[in-house]
């Protein structure tokens, strides 16, 4: 897929220096570039490369002094990262687009209904009364089971599962070996030591522009939903069991494990391995720092929090600081120990 240096300074809104008529087909980092990329310059860091590179045009900052002439065209922008970000996402839509059409062998039921522009890979499922909107991509093996209804524009890649009844919104990504409504963990533990499967009858909902990354599980609700809001981004192998509630743009990282029925606030940051124990709050625009535990309910919105049980970040770097040296003030108290014990001994009778 190719574009003018011309065409992609008006996708971006910038203003062009050099020659627009160069055609670009691939983004390359600055470094690396070749005559048929384009790239970026955001971190000045990179700025030697600007004069050296082969890239057919480079998106630069709208006040930026050049020191030298430079080979490729400029295309200058307020902000040369989200620019190249925005481009990034025009060529993904544009590269998904071109996958239309029904590969064979892929089955629908007779009741479920797909929207237009819509492709459909080889040995996709899609069940009784399932509901697919219009420029949904199913990859090959995508499994969307009875009753489940897929919004417009998202795309489910190779190997998800999404059980019946459950629901995702528009313009999600849910990647390779998600599985979405699977049993939430619920056993009632019975006298003879052994445990009884609770039926787990509700669903998952997840709203508008959700991005999951790959092998991530998400459970259905025991009753009612486990909802994930719209905006929110999960990243690989991540839990989330059943009920529970992922707010506004909140981004978790990978391997991190939010238990049943906790509720996570808007614009929350859960960094990796992260672990949230069961029905408790998380208030908005919470930062958890990776591989900490959060214990019970965090009512302070815009809390920083680290350490396992989580604590307020600061404290816990004071805490740590002191942690540190723990040893070489159990080697000082030992020392105190043995001069005190040795000291000589005061005879009351003898003080003359």
């Amino acid at each position: 897929m190719e574009f003018t240096v011309n065409q992609i300074a008006q996708i971006l809104d910038g203003t062009l220096e050099g020659d627009g008529d160069t055609r670009v087909s691939e983004l390359t980092k600055i470094e690396e570039a070749t005559p048929t990329g384009i790239s970026f310059l955001s971190n000045p860091k990179y700025e030697p490369f600007l004069y050296e590179t082969d890239a057919a045009a480079v998106i630069v900052r709208k006040d930026l002094t050049l020191k030298k002439p430079v080979k490729p065209a400029l295309i200058r922008v307020e902000d040369p990262y989200l620019a190249f970000t925005a481009l990034l996402e025009a060529y993904h839509k544009a590269t998904l687009s071109a996958k239309t059409g029904v590969e064979d062998p892929a089955y629908m039921a007779k009741d479920a209904t797909v929207g237009e522009n819509v492709y459909r890979g080889a040995f996709s499922y899609i069940g009784n009364g399932a509901k697919v909107g219009n420029n949904v991509k199913i990859y090959p093996h995508v499994y969307i089971g009875d009753g489940v209804t897929v919004g417009d524009d998202t795309v489910l890649y190779s190997g998800v599962k999404i059980y019946s009844g459950c629901k995702v919104g528009s313009n999600c990504t849910i990647h390779s070996g998600t599985v979405v409504g699977s049993d939430g963990f619920g056993f009632a533990p019975q006298k003879d030591g052994t445990y009884k499967p609770i039926p787990q009858v509700g669903v998952v909902i997840i709203e508008d522009n959700v991005d999951i990354g790959a092998n991530t599980t998400i459970d259905r609700a025991t009753m009612g939903e486990t909802l994930i809001r719209k905006g929110a981004k999960l990243d690989n192998l991540i839990q989330i069991a059943h009920n529970v509630e992922v707010g506004e743009n909140t981004v978790i990282a990978a391997q991190a494990g939010i238990s049943g029925s906790a509720k996570l606030g808007r614009n929350c940051v859960i960094a990796g391995q992260v672990g949230v124990v069961g029905h408790i709050k998380v208030a908005d625009k919470t930062t958890v720092a990776a591989q900490s535990g959060v214990p019970k309910t965090i009512e302070e919105p815009g809390s920083t929090l680290m350490g396992s049980p989580a604590f307020e970040h600061g404290k816990y770097l004071r805490t740590y600081a002191v942690f540190k040296k723990l040893p070489d003030l159990n080697r000082r108290v030992k020392e105190l120990e043995e001069k005190i014990l040795n000291l000589p001994s005061i005879n009351p009778g003898n003080e003359n």
